[in-house]
């Protein structure tokens, strides 16, 4: 990449509706060969059925670009506030009913 392509600044719009984000507490990834998909799920208590709030879908390369930021900002994040405690050690994600 040469420096002109460095230096490019992209405009992204956010809209009032996206402003207020998605709220979710549970993700299932799965992927083929070509492509990541991410589901960001609501699991509420009392309701028996969660549903997917938002699917992601995205290249190899910027899922791994993804792990790479999320890993700096947690990194970061841990540095200002502490270690992020986790609950159950090894889990991807909490079997339903626990949160």
């Amino acid at each position: 990449m040469d420096n002109n392509q460095n230096n490019k600044q992209i405009n992204i719009e956010l809209t009032p509706e996206m402003a207020g984000g998605i709220y979710s507490n549970l993700a299932v990834i799965t992927h083929s060969q070509s492509e990541f998909i991410v589901d960001f799920v609501q699991m509420m208590p009392g309701i028996p059925k969660p549903k997917v709030a938002s699917r992601i879908v995205m290249t190899p390369e910027h899922a791994k670009r993804l792990l790479m930021a999320l890993h700096d900002n947690i990194s970061k994040y841990e540095s200002e506030n502490g270690e992020i405690k986790l609950r159950k050690q090894g889990m991807t994600i909490a079997p339903l009913g626990e949160a």
